[in-house]
Protein backbone atom coordinates (compact mmCIF):
# COMPACT_ATOMS: atom_id res chain seq x y z
CA UNK A 1 0.00 0.00 0.00
CA UNK A 2 0.96 3.61 -0.50
CA UNK A 3 0.30 5.17 2.90
CA UNK A 4 0.35 8.79 4.08
CA UNK A 5 0.92 9.47 7.79
CA UNK A 6 0.17 12.89 9.28
CA UNK A 7 1.87 14.10 12.46
CA UNK A 8 2.70 17.75 13.19
CA UNK A 9 5.84 16.99 15.18
CA UNK A 10 7.85 13.79 14.78
CA UNK A 11 10.84 12.62 16.80
CA UNK A 12 12.82 9.48 16.09
CA UNK A 13 14.00 9.40 19.71
CA UNK A 14 11.14 10.81 21.78
CA UNK A 15 9.28 8.41 24.04
CA UNK A 16 5.95 10.04 23.23
CA UNK A 17 6.46 9.16 19.56
CA UNK A 18 7.30 5.50 20.21
CA UNK A 19 3.94 4.41 18.83
CA UNK A 20 4.52 6.14 15.50
CA UNK A 21 8.12 4.92 15.31
CA UNK A 22 7.04 1.31 15.76
CA UNK A 23 4.15 1.73 13.31
CA UNK A 24 6.48 3.13 10.64
CA UNK A 25 8.90 0.25 11.20
CA UNK A 26 6.04 -2.23 10.79
CA UNK A 27 4.83 -0.57 7.61
CA UNK A 28 8.30 -0.48 6.07
CA UNK A 29 8.92 -4.11 7.05
CA UNK A 30 5.67 -4.99 5.27
CA UNK A 31 6.98 -3.43 2.04
CA UNK A 32 4.52 -0.53 2.18
CA UNK A 33 5.39 2.83 0.65
CA UNK A 34 5.26 5.31 3.53
CA UNK A 35 4.99 9.10 3.30
CA UNK A 36 5.19 11.25 6.43
CA UNK A 37 3.69 14.75 6.48
CA UNK A 38 5.03 16.83 9.36
CA UNK A 39 5.69 20.43 10.27
CA UNK A 40 8.94 19.44 11.96
CA UNK A 41 10.90 16.26 12.66
CA UNK A 42 13.96 15.19 14.59
CA UNK A 43 15.73 12.27 12.97
CA UNK A 44 14.61 10.73 9.71
CA UNK A 45 12.84 7.37 9.73
CA UNK A 46 14.47 5.03 7.23
CA UNK A 47 12.76 4.23 3.90
CA UNK A 48 10.14 6.96 4.44
CA UNK A 49 9.43 9.89 2.13
CA UNK A 50 9.28 13.05 4.24
CA UNK A 51 7.08 16.01 3.33
CA UNK A 52 7.69 19.17 5.33
CA UNK A 53 4.48 21.14 5.87
CA UNK A 54 5.40 24.85 5.80
CA UNK A 55 3.72 26.77 8.60
CA UNK A 56 3.47 30.46 9.43
CA UNK A 57 0.49 31.17 11.62
CA UNK A 58 -0.30 32.38 15.14
CA UNK A 59 -1.08 29.78 17.81
CA UNK A 60 -4.84 30.32 17.46
CA UNK A 61 -4.76 29.33 13.78
CA UNK A 62 -1.86 26.90 13.65
CA UNK A 63 -3.82 23.59 13.92
CA UNK A 64 -6.33 24.76 11.29
CA UNK A 65 -3.66 26.04 8.93
CA UNK A 66 -1.73 22.77 9.30
CA UNK A 67 -4.83 20.72 8.47
CA UNK A 68 -5.68 22.83 5.43
CA UNK A 69 -2.07 22.91 4.17
CA UNK A 70 -1.72 19.13 4.43
CA UNK A 71 -4.98 18.67 2.53
CA UNK A 72 -3.74 20.91 -0.30
CA UNK A 73 -0.38 19.12 -0.46
CA UNK A 74 -1.99 15.68 -0.70
CA UNK A 75 -4.77 16.63 -3.13
CA UNK A 76 -2.85 15.91 -6.37
CA UNK A 77 -1.45 12.64 -5.00
CA UNK A 78 -3.08 9.23 -4.82
CA UNK A 79 -2.71 7.25 -1.58
CA UNK A 80 -4.24 3.90 -0.75
CA UNK A 81 -4.90 5.16 2.76
CA UNK A 82 -4.30 8.39 4.69
CA UNK A 83 -3.76 7.95 8.43
CA UNK A 84 -3.78 11.08 10.59
CA UNK A 85 -2.65 11.42 14.18
CA UNK A 86 -3.78 15.04 14.17
CA UNK A 87 -7.15 16.74 13.81
CA UNK A 88 -7.19 17.18 10.05
CA UNK A 89 -9.73 17.42 7.23
CA UNK A 90 -8.55 14.91 4.65
CA UNK A 91 -7.97 11.43 6.07
CA UNK A 92 -9.28 7.90 5.83
CA UNK A 93 -8.38 6.95 9.39
CA UNK A 94 -7.97 9.27 12.38
CA UNK A 95 -6.43 8.23 15.68
CA UNK A 96 -8.13 10.23 18.44
CA UNK A 97 -5.19 9.98 20.83
CA UNK A 98 -5.92 13.41 22.32
CA UNK A 99 -9.55 12.65 23.08
CA UNK A 100 -12.26 15.28 22.52
CA UNK A 101 -11.30 18.93 22.98
CA UNK A 102 -14.84 19.97 23.89
CA UNK A 103 -15.01 17.40 26.69
CA UNK A 104 -11.61 18.52 27.98
CA UNK A 105 -12.87 22.11 28.17
CA UNK A 106 -16.01 20.95 29.99
CA UNK A 107 -13.83 19.18 32.55
CA UNK A 108 -11.54 22.18 32.95
CA UNK A 109 -14.57 24.36 33.55
CA UNK A 110 -15.93 21.96 36.16
CA UNK A 111 -12.70 21.95 38.17
CA UNK A 112 -11.64 25.57 37.69
CA UNK A 113 -11.97 28.17 40.42
CA UNK A 114 -15.39 29.81 40.41
CA UNK A 115 -13.98 33.08 39.09
CA UNK A 116 -12.13 31.34 36.20
CA UNK A 117 -15.03 29.23 34.95
CA UNK A 118 -16.63 31.89 32.71
CA UNK A 119 -13.28 32.34 30.92
CA UNK A 120 -12.44 28.68 30.27
CA UNK A 121 -12.63 27.91 26.55
CA UNK A 122 -12.81 31.54 25.46
CA UNK A 123 -10.55 32.76 22.70
CA UNK A 124 -9.88 31.99 19.06
CA UNK A 125 -7.68 28.96 19.71
CA UNK A 126 -10.41 26.93 21.41
CA UNK A 127 -13.17 27.96 19.01
CA UNK A 128 -10.94 27.06 16.06
CA UNK A 129 -10.00 23.73 17.63
CA UNK A 130 -13.63 22.78 18.19
CA UNK A 131 -14.57 23.77 14.64
CA UNK A 132 -11.66 21.69 13.31
CA UNK A 133 -12.69 18.81 15.54
CA UNK A 134 -16.23 18.84 14.13
CA UNK A 135 -14.76 18.47 10.65
CA UNK A 136 -12.41 15.67 11.72
CA UNK A 137 -15.25 13.70 13.31
CA UNK A 138 -17.53 14.17 10.32
CA UNK A 139 -18.30 10.62 9.07
CA UNK A 140 -18.33 11.93 5.51
CA UNK A 141 -14.72 13.13 5.81
CA UNK A 142 -13.34 10.27 7.93
CA UNK A 143 -13.90 6.58 7.22
CA UNK A 144 -12.66 5.11 10.50
CA UNK A 145 -11.54 6.34 13.91
CA UNK A 146 -9.10 4.63 16.27
CA UNK A 147 -9.57 5.33 19.98
CA UNK A 148 -7.46 4.20 22.93
CA UNK A 149 -10.33 3.84 25.39
CA UNK A 150 -14.04 3.11 25.52
CA UNK A 151 -14.42 6.43 27.31
CA UNK A 152 -13.28 8.38 24.25
CA UNK A 153 -15.46 6.23 21.99
CA UNK A 154 -18.53 7.14 24.04
CA UNK A 155 -17.59 10.83 23.91
CA UNK A 156 -17.23 10.81 20.12
CA UNK A 157 -20.58 9.08 19.65
CA UNK A 158 -22.30 11.43 22.11
CA UNK A 159 -20.80 14.69 20.81
CA UNK A 160 -20.66 13.99 17.07
CA UNK A 161 -22.92 11.06 16.30
CA UNK A 162 -20.11 9.18 14.56
CA UNK A 163 -21.18 5.59 13.68
CA UNK A 164 -20.09 3.25 16.48
CA UNK A 165 -19.23 0.43 14.08
CA UNK A 166 -16.56 2.63 12.47
CA UNK A 167 -14.78 3.35 15.76
CA UNK A 168 -12.06 0.85 16.70
CA UNK A 169 -10.68 0.40 20.22
CA UNK A 170 -6.92 -0.16 20.13
CA UNK A 171 -5.35 0.39 23.53
CA UNK A 172 -2.01 2.12 23.93
CA UNK A 173 1.07 -0.05 23.78
CA UNK A 174 4.30 0.19 25.76
CA UNK A 175 7.52 -1.80 26.09
CA UNK A 176 6.77 -3.92 29.19
CA UNK A 177 10.32 -5.27 29.42
CA UNK A 178 11.65 -1.81 30.17
CA UNK A 179 9.75 -1.74 33.47
CA UNK A 180 10.72 -5.16 34.73
CA UNK A 181 13.83 -6.41 36.50
CA UNK A 182 14.91 -2.96 37.80
CA UNK A 183 16.91 -2.98 41.05
CA UNK A 184 14.43 -1.66 43.63
CA UNK A 185 17.00 -1.02 46.38
CA UNK A 186 19.18 1.11 44.12
CA UNK A 187 16.15 2.95 42.77
CA UNK A 188 14.90 3.82 46.25
CA UNK A 189 18.38 4.97 47.21
CA UNK A 190 18.45 7.25 44.16
CA UNK A 191 15.33 9.08 45.36
CA UNK A 192 16.35 9.19 49.04
CA UNK A 193 13.71 6.72 50.22
CA UNK A 194 14.03 4.65 53.39
CA UNK A 195 13.19 0.95 53.67
CA UNK A 196 10.17 1.78 55.83
CA UNK A 197 8.72 4.39 53.47
CA UNK A 198 5.48 3.60 51.64
CA UNK A 199 5.87 5.55 48.40
CA UNK A 200 3.14 6.92 46.19
CA UNK A 201 4.25 7.81 42.67
CA UNK A 202 2.98 10.53 40.36
CA UNK A 203 4.41 10.69 36.82
CA UNK A 204 3.56 13.44 34.36
CA UNK A 205 3.69 17.07 33.36
CA UNK A 206 0.71 19.41 33.16
CA UNK A 207 0.05 19.00 36.87
CA UNK A 208 -3.30 20.81 36.96
CA UNK A 209 -4.91 18.53 34.37
CA UNK A 210 -3.34 15.41 35.85
CA UNK A 211 -4.56 16.06 39.37
CA UNK A 212 -1.39 16.52 41.40
CA UNK A 213 -3.18 19.07 43.57
CA UNK A 214 -5.58 16.35 44.77
CA UNK A 215 -2.63 14.21 45.88
CA UNK A 216 -1.00 17.12 47.69
CA UNK A 217 -4.14 17.57 49.80
CA UNK A 218 -3.83 13.94 50.88
CA UNK A 219 -0.14 14.37 51.72
CA UNK A 220 -0.92 17.42 53.85
CA UNK A 221 -3.50 15.34 55.70
CA UNK A 222 -1.21 12.34 56.19
CA UNK A 223 1.95 14.27 57.08
CA UNK A 224 1.48 14.55 60.85
CA UNK A 225 0.11 11.04 61.43
CA UNK A 226 1.74 8.94 58.67
CA UNK A 227 5.30 10.29 58.23
CA UNK A 228 6.39 7.09 56.47
CA UNK A 229 4.06 7.81 53.52
CA UNK A 230 5.91 9.70 50.81
CA UNK A 231 4.86 11.09 47.41
CA UNK A 232 7.46 10.92 44.63
CA UNK A 233 6.64 13.39 41.83
CA UNK A 234 8.34 12.82 38.46
CA UNK A 235 7.87 15.40 35.71
CA UNK A 236 7.90 19.14 35.03
CA UNK A 237 5.64 21.66 36.69
CA UNK A 238 5.31 24.40 39.27
CA UNK A 239 3.64 24.29 42.66
CA UNK A 240 1.99 27.24 44.35
CA UNK A 241 3.12 27.59 47.92
CA UNK A 242 5.56 25.48 49.96
CA UNK A 243 6.22 21.84 49.15
CA UNK A 244 5.09 19.47 51.94
CA UNK A 245 7.97 17.68 53.68
CA UNK A 246 6.61 14.28 52.62
CA UNK A 247 6.70 15.19 48.90
CA UNK A 248 9.79 14.57 46.75
CA UNK A 249 10.01 16.63 43.56
CA UNK A 250 12.36 14.63 41.33
CA UNK A 251 11.84 16.66 38.15
CA UNK A 252 12.01 14.97 34.72
CA UNK A 253 13.62 11.53 34.97
CA UNK A 254 14.95 9.86 31.82
CA UNK A 255 15.10 6.44 33.50
CA UNK A 256 11.47 6.61 34.59
CA UNK A 257 11.44 2.83 35.12
CA UNK A 258 13.54 3.45 38.24
CA UNK A 259 10.81 5.66 39.68
CA UNK A 260 8.28 2.85 39.22
CA UNK A 261 10.71 0.36 40.81
CA UNK A 262 11.17 2.67 43.81
CA UNK A 263 7.43 3.13 44.41
CA UNK A 264 4.70 1.04 46.03
CA UNK A 265 1.64 2.56 44.34
CA UNK A 266 0.89 4.78 41.34
CA UNK A 267 -1.50 7.62 42.19
CA UNK A 268 -2.73 9.56 39.15
CA UNK A 269 -5.99 11.50 39.32
CA UNK A 270 -6.52 13.48 36.08
CA UNK A 271 -9.58 15.59 35.39
CA UNK A 272 -9.33 14.44 31.75
CA UNK A 273 -6.98 11.94 30.14
CA UNK A 274 -7.95 9.89 27.05
CA UNK A 275 -5.75 6.98 28.16
CA UNK A 276 -2.59 7.64 30.09
CA UNK A 277 0.46 5.47 29.43
CA UNK A 278 1.51 5.71 33.07
CA UNK A 279 -1.18 3.17 33.97
CA UNK A 280 0.14 0.29 31.81
CA UNK A 281 3.70 1.32 32.72
CA UNK A 282 2.87 0.96 36.40
CA UNK A 283 1.11 -2.36 35.83
CA UNK A 284 4.11 -3.63 33.86
CA UNK A 285 6.21 -2.69 36.89
CA UNK A 286 3.87 -4.67 39.14
CA UNK A 287 2.45 -1.58 40.84
CA UNK A 288 -1.22 -1.20 41.72
CA UNK A 289 -2.83 2.00 40.43
CA UNK A 290 -5.27 4.53 41.85
CA UNK A 291 -6.70 6.75 39.12
CA UNK A 292 -9.85 8.70 38.31
CA UNK A 293 -12.82 7.73 36.21
CA UNK A 294 -11.89 10.57 33.85
CA UNK A 295 -8.86 8.58 32.72
CA UNK A 296 -9.63 6.17 29.86
CA UNK A 297 -6.83 3.94 31.14
CA UNK A 298 -8.97 3.21 34.19
CA UNK A 299 -10.37 0.47 31.95
CA UNK A 300 -7.12 -1.44 32.52
CA UNK A 301 -7.99 -1.86 36.20
CA UNK A 302 -9.96 -4.44 38.13
CA UNK A 303 -11.15 -2.98 41.43
CA UNK A 304 -9.17 -4.28 44.38
CA UNK A 305 -7.11 -6.61 42.18
CA UNK A 306 -4.69 -4.22 40.50
CA UNK A 307 -6.06 -0.82 41.48
CA UNK A 308 -8.92 1.49 42.34
CA UNK A 309 -10.89 3.98 40.26
CA UNK A 310 -12.19 7.10 42.02
CA UNK A 311 -15.41 8.52 40.67
CA UNK A 312 -14.38 12.00 41.80
CA UNK A 313 -10.64 12.79 41.72
CA UNK A 314 -11.05 15.48 44.37
CA UNK A 315 -12.52 13.00 46.90
CA UNK A 316 -9.68 12.95 49.44
CA UNK A 317 -11.53 10.56 51.76
CA UNK A 318 -11.92 7.97 49.00
CA UNK A 319 -8.30 8.47 47.97
CA UNK A 320 -7.03 7.90 51.51
CA UNK A 321 -9.19 4.79 51.85
CA UNK A 322 -7.77 3.37 48.61
CA UNK A 323 -4.18 4.18 49.62
CA UNK A 324 -4.65 2.46 52.99
CA UNK A 325 -6.07 -0.59 51.21
CA UNK A 326 -2.77 -1.07 49.39
CA UNK A 327 -0.65 -0.13 52.39
CA UNK A 328 -2.03 -3.15 54.23
CA UNK A 329 -1.53 -5.55 51.30
CA UNK A 330 2.16 -5.61 50.35
CA UNK A 331 1.74 -9.25 49.37
CA UNK A 332 -0.56 -8.15 46.49
CA UNK A 333 2.45 -6.85 44.57
CA UNK A 334 3.32 -7.49 41.81
CA UNK A 335 -0.22 -7.08 40.48
CA UNK A 336 -1.44 -8.56 37.21
CA UNK A 337 -3.17 -7.16 34.12
CA UNK A 338 -5.43 -9.00 31.66
CA UNK A 339 -4.94 -6.56 28.75
CA UNK A 340 -2.15 -6.95 26.21
CA UNK A 341 0.08 -3.94 26.72
CA UNK A 342 2.87 -4.46 24.19
CA UNK A 343 3.42 -2.14 21.23
CA UNK A 344 3.49 -4.99 18.73
CA UNK A 345 -0.16 -5.84 19.46
CA UNK A 346 -1.07 -2.17 19.12
CA UNK A 347 0.72 -1.83 15.77
CA UNK A 348 -0.73 -5.09 14.41
CA UNK A 349 -4.28 -4.00 15.23
CA UNK A 350 -3.66 -0.56 13.72
CA UNK A 351 -2.46 -2.14 10.47
CA UNK A 352 -5.69 -4.12 10.26
CA UNK A 353 -7.75 -0.91 10.41
CA UNK A 354 -5.56 0.71 7.75
CA UNK A 355 -5.97 -2.30 5.49
CA UNK A 356 -9.75 -2.25 6.01
CA UNK A 357 -9.90 1.46 5.11
CA UNK A 358 -7.75 0.91 2.02
CA UNK A 359 -9.98 -1.96 0.86
CA UNK A 360 -13.12 0.14 1.29
CA UNK A 361 -11.49 2.99 -0.57
CA UNK A 362 -10.62 0.76 -3.52
CA UNK A 363 -14.13 -0.67 -3.65
CA UNK A 364 -15.86 2.70 -3.42
CA UNK A 365 -17.19 3.94 -6.76
CA UNK A 366 -18.06 7.65 -6.74
CA UNK A 367 -21.50 8.47 -8.11
CA UNK A 368 -21.68 9.50 -11.76
CA UNK A 369 -22.21 13.22 -12.34
CA UNK A 370 -25.76 14.26 -13.20
CA UNK A 371 -26.02 15.21 -16.85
Amino acid sequence: MKIALIRRQYSATGGAELYLQRLISGLVAGQHEVHLYAEHWEGSPEAVTLHRVPMKAPRSLRPVRFAETVARMMAPLDFDVVFSLERTVSQDVYRAGDGVHKVWLDQRRQYASWWRRPFVGLGAFHSNMMALERRTFDPILTRHIIVNSEMVKREIIREFGFPAERIHLIRNGINPGRFQGVDRAKARQRFGLQDTDFTLLFVGSGWERKGLNFLLKLMERLGPKEPQVKLLVVGKGKLRGPVPANVILAGPVREVEEAYAAADLLTFLPIYEPSSNVVPEALASGLPVITSGYNGAAEWLTEGVNGHVLKHPEDTDALEKAVRFWMTRPEARPVSCTHAMDLDTNVRDTLRVLELAALEKRQFTPPSPVE
